[in-house]
């Protein structure tokens, strides 16, 4: 696989991951006006998925379609963030409910929301029509998510004593995950480097875990390759969920 089709790719499949664990919540949010904003979210993040995919398999000219890629390639295959892959499960055992910790996913949400704004801006300017489309409408949507998951890290981070505790038990989870965000390499004429968005990133999230009242743990040196086909022992598990139907009925249409 080229390395233009590799970065779309990468993109897409972080999108289709991370609207897969958010859609895991439906029904299960704490309050029905959240439930519905996750949803929402999930089905955001799942149009940029099919558009980019839809783009991936043009590039790829090997004849596979959005759903093809999405359901029916082997783990080593997806090239997603392992940010988006962890389970919303809860940052010590005691916390959450249902194996689900609202305080985690909201971090993620958020940190995954400030990078895609900041990925799809640049995007908006790429050689590849095609892709400066998709980033320029899903700009619009990303926005909405990086305010909304913001608004919660705040509430949250700066509310109670049991929810600050929370929120900074997520943080220390999540952090060394963030590292992958930056690890990508650029294609000319298609989309920057990912390093070339940490230092605005960072800028931003520090800003916002000042608002928050959260304390950033000390830099981590793990190096999570997701993007490059290693994953961690949740994706497995993600995909037998996701991937069943197209397996147990192969080319089955509605």
């Amino acid at each position: 696989m080229d390395a233009k089709t590799t970065y779309v790719l990468r993109l897409a499949d972080t999108c289709l991951i991370h609207s897969q664990r958010l859609s895991e919540w439906a029904g299960h949010a704490p309050v029905l006006e959240e439930d519905l904003a996750l949803t929402n979210i999930a089905l955001d993040l799942l149009g940029q998925a099919r558009a980019l995919l839809t783009h991936a398999g043009q590039l790829e000219g090997a004849g596979r379609d959005e759903d093809q890629l999405a359901f029916l390639r082997e783990e080593r295959e997806y090239r997603n963030l392992i940010l988006v892959e962890l389970p919303n499960a809860a940052a010590s055992p005691s916390d959450g409910a249902g194996g689900r910790d609202f305080a985690l996913t909201t971090l993620r949400n958020a940190a995954i929301a400030i990078w895609l704004e900041l990925l799809f801006d640049r995007l908006q300017t790429s050689r590849d029509a095609e892709l400066a489309g998709i980033a320029a409408k899903s700009l619009k949507e990303v926005r909405y998510h990086r305010q909304h998951s913001s608004d919660w890290v705040v509430r949250l981070g700066d509310g109670t004593e049991d929810s600050q505790r929370r929120m900074q038990a997520a943080l220390q989870v999540l952090w060394p995950y963030f590292n992958e965000l930056f690890a990508a390499d650029g294609v000319d004429g298609v989309g920057p480097a990912w390093r070339e968005l940490e230092p605005d990133w960072r800028a931003r999230w520090a800003t916002l875990m000042t608002e928050a009242t959260l304390t950033l743990p000390p830099g981590s040196a793990l190096q999570p390759r997701g993007i490059d086909g290693i994953h961690s022992e949740h994706m497995g598990h993600l995909l037998a969920t996701m991937q069943f139907l197209q397996r147990a009925y192969p080319g089955g249409t509605w």
